[in-house]
């Protein structure tokens, strides 16, 4: 079966070579996905779009006018709009909500020919690390089932993982690709915010959100970006030009590259096997001619909480929409507008997703706002302002993806502070609106004697994509 072992690269060729049809991609593919009865990565399987999409993909070809990822196959994280396809956020909310149009995202797959194969399971809303939020089911690590798969991203991840796609669509507000993508040993980019277009994302936090790949490999991740960037008019916080050949620099090497390593990421909390992978990485980079120095981020001390005010304000904001008048679950039995709003919000509503809507209310509520609200935008600023002084004297940042590997399901579910605090090396770079990528880089073992996967985290500054493209190539490639 192609899908077992083929990344995008693979598969082209095999492609090209007319050694396979799209149509039996995607069929090996959807056979996979039915025969999974443990991982859960999907909560929708579009069958009869992806076999007629893949039969179009394969008249392009006999065309002569095939892309870079024509006759594909890909999952699409359950946030972002497919057009007759249901996509639900995950949450009984949305349970059977049917966009009438296509994410940008969307557009730009179907117009360079991949394969939608369904819609991937995630945290509700996109809130949570773990994929455990979920209101529709359970993601499994196929690394080790008895583990989380990371979130919120984290059916997409595991799709990957477990060669049920050969790319996906995740989106990180806070590292929900990079989290997930390190749990599950796949590559994962979150690019410059405003590089990809958010229109038709499902709204957690405006101004964190951003959309990215989860692929095999890292030369995949550019490609797969690259087909998905782009200036929309539809969002206003599409970036209107830059520069989107991400791939340009891979290959080259890393003579004169620098490349900072923040001891506050390797300090208290961080498990001594994440510490030890991340910097037998920057050792073997630093043996393919980049120059790694210790530096130092204090200001990373207060991103942690400065996020969670800041994200869940704006979740409250956002989620205001889900009334129960024009859209979605609606509770029944009620005689008034407030008892509408607030069953339908209370039943429709996982605890994760109420618990951050009461928190950011509290937090932009008179008297709170600048104690609370105010004081998270400036530790903001100065986050900004420290990164963009280490940029001076680095090319890019190496540190650990999260400070543990992967849990074990159910381990942290009861204590949502435990939780938040995995989050402690991703959100600084959604706080800068910066990219960066997850790199797989070797397993811990659990006492259980699962293998579990770690990966390290390159941060650039804005538009460094293909900076990050190149380092993270020259690891994955290096003997």
């Amino acid at each position: 079966m192609a899908t077992e072992t083929m990344n995008i690269a693979g598969m082209r060729a095999l492609l090209e070579r007319g050694e396979v049809t799209a149509v039996q991609l995607a069929e090996d593919a959807l056979s996979a996905i039915a025969a999974d009865t443990v991982n859960g990565a999907y909560l929708t399987v579009c069958r009869e779009e992806a076999l007629a999409q893949a039969a179009a993909a394969d008249a392009l070809r006999r065309d002569g006018k095939a892309g870079a990822l024509t006759g594909i196959p890909f999952a699409m994280k359950d946030n972002i709009c497919t057009k007759g396809v249901r996509t639900t956020c995950a949450s009984k909310m949305l349970e059977n909500w049917i966009p009438v149009y296509d994410a940008c995202v969307t557009e730009r797959l179907k117009a360079a020919g991949a394969v939608m194969l369904g819609k991937t399971n995630m945290d509700e809303f996109a809130m949570g690390s773990s994929s455990e939020s979920s209101a529709l089911g359970l993601t499994r690590n196929p690394a080790a089932p008895d583990y989380v798969p990371g979130g919120s991203s984290g059916g997409s991840a595991a799709a990957v993982a477990a060669n049920e796609c050969a790319f996906a669509i995740g989106s990180d507000t806070g590292g929900s690709i990079r989290q997930p993508a390190s749990f599950c040993g796949v590559v994962g980019m979150k690019p410059t915010y405003g590089t990809v277009s958010r229109y038709g994302l499902v709204a957690y936090a405006s101004s964190f959100d951003q959309i990215g790949p989860i692929t095999k490999t890292v030369a995949d991740n550019a490609e797969v970006l690259t087909a998905i960037s782009c200036h929309d008019r539809r969002d206003s916080t599409s970036l209107p030009e830059f520069d989107t050949d991400y791939s340009k620099l891979i290959g080259q090497d890393l003579k004169g590259m620098r490349i900072g390593l923040p001891k506050e990421y390797f300090g208290e909390g961080i498990h001594k096997d994440v510490a030890a992978l991340v910097k037998q990485a920057a050792a073997k980079l630093e043996a393919a001619g980049a120059v790694i120095e210790e530096c130092s981020l204090p200001a990373v001390n207060y991103a942690l909480p400065a996020y969670y005010v800041l994200c869940c304000a704006e979740a409250s904001s956002n989620l205001a929409r889900f009334d129960g008048i024009r859209y979605g679950f609606r509770a029944e039995g009620i005689e008034d507008l407030e008892g509408l709003y607030r069953k339908t919000r209370t039943q429709g509503f996982g605890r994760e997703v109420r618990r951050r809507i009461l928190l950011g209310n509290y937090v932009l509520s008179a008297g709170y706002y600048d104690a609370y609200y105010k004081k998270a935008q400036q530790a903001r600023t100065l986050l900004i302002r420290a990164f963009r002084d280490l940029y001076e004297t680095y090319d890019m940042l190496l540190t650990p993806v999260a400070p543990t590997p992967a849990y074990k399901i159910g381990e942290k579910a009861s204590d949502p502070m435990e939780m938040a605090l995995g989050d402690i090396c991703t959100v600084p770079v959604n706080l800068g609106g910066l990219p960066a990528i997850s790199v797989p880089c070797g397993f811990s073992e659990a006492a259980d004697g699962a293998k579990l996967p770690v990966g390290f985290q390159l941060i650039g500054p804005a538009f460094s994509e293909a900076k990050l493209y190149q380092a993270a190539a020259a690891y994955e490639n290096a003997e």
